[in-house]
């Protein structure tokens, strides 16, 4: 599977941002999906995942500015981010969960 993040860019505190990441085949086939993020100098961190049910969740740091959807019909996986900080500075890349496969990153900054 290739996997391709878009979106990201530059925003101020406070500001929001939809992430995009298409992939090449169904995204119902892999059972679990999930944005990753890294930040400079850090190391990765899991952001959110998506089952192929529909569960969802996120990490207690982006919990309630964060949420994470998809589309079957487009074979496309989302993260909304609302009310950014600073500290979400990152490149945001998708990934199959359990595969461990992902794709490409999409580099957030937000500014103070």
């Amino acid at each position: 599977v290739q996997l391709q993040a878009s979106g990201g860019g530059l925003v101020q505190a406070g500001g929001s941002l939809r992430l995009s990441c298409v992939a090449s085949e169904s995204i119902l086939s892999m059972n679990i999906m999930g944005w990753y993020r890294q930040a400079p100098g850090k190391q990765r961190e899991l952001v959110a995942i998506i089952s192929n049910m529909g569960s969802t969740e996120v990490v207690d740091s982006v919990k309630g500015r964060f949420a994470i959807s998809r589309d079957g019909a487009k074979n496309t996986l989302y993260l909304q981010m609302n009310n950014l900080k600073p500290d979400d500075t990152a490149d945001y890349y998708c990934c199959d969960y359990l595969k461990q496969i992902c794709g490409q990153g999409t580099l957030v900054t937000v500014s103070s």
